[in-house]
């Protein structure tokens, strides 16, 4: 099976955004530890909100 390039580009722009909001994740777990308490629950939902505007961007530039 042979990838063009165009197809190529959509697999490493989208593999790299869900690996950025797999970091965050991790990220804000490290920052606050296992008891998050609000601001940690504030802080997923925020990085939940992102990825979601984020992956709808993401499909928009592709789609060109």
């Amino acid at each position: 099976m042979d990838i063009d390039a165009e197809m190529r580009r959509k697999i490493v722009v989208s593999t790299s955004s869900v690996l950025l909001f797999l970091a965050v994740f991790v990220g804000i777990g490290l920052s606050f530890g296992p008891d998050f308490g609000s601001q940690g629950a504030l802080a997923l939902v925020a990085a939940i909100a992102l990825f979601i505007l984020a992956m709808g961007g993401v499909g928009i530039f592709l789609g060109e």
